[in-house]
């Protein structure tokens, strides 16, 4: 098990954890954080010039024949030239400490998937059933990469759970962990985040992990839970590609220094790559000043985009961003996997984290959000325009024609003039009101805006 734990940046790890804080055994993240960092540490402490060196420069640490005086050198340093020596280390620590905790973590494993699923429904005989329905409401957007070993019974869990508290929205549950968006009073979503962090199985999330925004129940039309090989859809067997190799993490505000970077300097640091990794329709409404924003219409297309742009990020250092956090994860961990990047971060928490320190930052434009409400706002800016009239304009709604589920956007006036279809062609349907075939089932054809879109585009800087 250890072989398979230790492919981890020692940059995006926790805090420190000093010697009388146990690790905690049942979260595998934090232990395997936990022992990278310590092995790092005193990898790199084991380079450090003793008082009696005499060398011509004023290093502090020496290694590989180089001397080193900034700690981010010598880190960068042991990142990219002993990371074997590193995974041996981490992996023979690792075999020990699991295999002193195997015994207590069966037996926890064991008592977790054995409760039944109505003991995790809390007590809500002191909320009155009317807070529950009616009243101010939000959304949350939340995931949590952790092992579960009884999904179907964390799917049912969430079932039951939202049901209780009157709550919509989409859930995805793997044996890698869950996401999810759901909606419903305030009271509602308080009880299910205190719910979920009760949960032995998510004990490593925390309440910032749920970013929230104006909303509620009736953002969605229904509840959607169920089970699925990966909890986000890039189509890559997450057994083959853990998101455990994903890039470096950065808070808000580290992510927000090196856009000013990017942005301000842009000439002279050409071989840093801003990349957004959501779908085109999401980038349109809102995006970072200078970014890369591929044309792709769905995260399952990135990896094949990654593999015929492999030049344009050969050498690069890539700042990735997605909505909430988790499409990065992934995305980062295959961009990672080619061995061709200079180094590759990832923006933590998602643009939702970033826009609510920052509102009037790098981020221009809308958010996109995967409801009925189409986006949020957190500042003024309009990027996009009216598809018939390019006036500003990022309110999306349907193409009218039944059957199509592309976004559109048509300002008010063009749809008071009818124009209210994606493009020509399902326009011209919606007028010959030819959306059904002659069996009488409902005929769902790519449209013309979809048909005329490179499925992989092939990008330049």
């Amino acid at each position: 098990m250890a072989n398979v734990l230790v492919d981890l940046d020692v940059e995006s790890l926790a805090p420190e954890v000093h010697k009388e804080d146990k690790p905690d055994f049942s979260s595998t993240r934090k232990l395997y954080s936990y022992v990278k960092k310590r092995t790092f540490a005193a990898f790199v402490a084991s380079k450090k010039c003793p008082p009696t060196c005499e060398n011509a420069s004023p290093a502090l640490w020496l290694c590989c024949g180089q001397s080193f005086k900034e700690p981010s050198s010598i880190h960068k340093h042991v990142s990219n030239s002993h990371a074997s020596e590193i995974h041996l280390l981490t992996s023979e620590t690792l075999d020990v400490m699991l295999r002193q905790a195997h015994s207590e973590d069966s037996m926890e494993e064991l008592s977790d998937e054995s409760t039944d699923v109505l003991s995790w429904i809390p007590d809500t005989s002191h909320v009155q059933e009317d807070d529950l329905i009616k009243g101010p409401g939000e959304v949350l957007l939340y995931y949590c990469y952790c092992r579960l070993n009884d999904p179907q019974m964390i799917c049912q869990w969430q079932k039951e759970l939202c049901s209780k508290f009157h709550m919509t929205g989409k859930v995805r549950v793997a044996t890698e962990g869950i996401n999810g968006t759901v909606g419903g009073t305030k009271t509602a979503t308080n009880l299910y985040v205190k719910a979920m962090l009760s949960h032995p199985s998510f004990k490593i999330m925390q309440v910032q992990d749920f970013k929230k925004s104006e909303g509620g129940a009736e953002c969605f039309s229904d509840l959607k839970v169920g089970v699925y090989k990966e909890i986000v859809p890039m189509g890559v067997d997450p057994d083959i590609l853990s998101y455990r190799l994903a890039g470096i993490h950065l808070e808000p505000e580290e992510f927000h220094k090196e856009v000013k970077a990017f942005v301000e300097n842009q000439s002279s640091i050409s071989d840093t790559i801003l990349l957004d990794c959501r779908n085109f329709y999401e980038s349109k409404i809102g995006q970072f000043d200078q970014c890369l924003a591929p044309d792709i219409r769905k995260f399952s297309y990135f990896p094949d985009y990654v593999e015929n742009n492999l030049d344009l990020f050969r050498d690069k250092k890539v700042l990735m961003y997605c909505t909430g956090g988790i499409r990065c994860e992934r995305g980062s961990a295959y961009l990672r996997s080619k061995n061709i990047c200079k180094e590759v971060y990832q923006l933590k928490g998602g643009i939702h984290k970033y826009l609510e320190q920052f509102p009037d930052g790098f981020y221009r434009g809308k958010l996109f959000v995967f409801d009925e409400r189409y986006a949020i706002a957190f500042n003024e800016d309009i990027i996009s325009e009216c598809r018939y009239c390019s006036c500003p304009w990022d309110q999306y709604q349907l193409c009218s024609t039944d059957f199509c589920c592309q976004l559109v956007l048509s300002c008010a006036t063009c749809r008071e003039r009818g124009l209210t279809a994606c493009c020509p062609a399902c326009q011209a349907k919606e007028q010959n009101h030819s959306d059904v075939s002659s069996d009488g089932l409902p005929r769902r054809e790519e449209c013309e805006c979809t048909m005329s879109r490179p499925r992989i585009p092939k990008d330049t800087l």
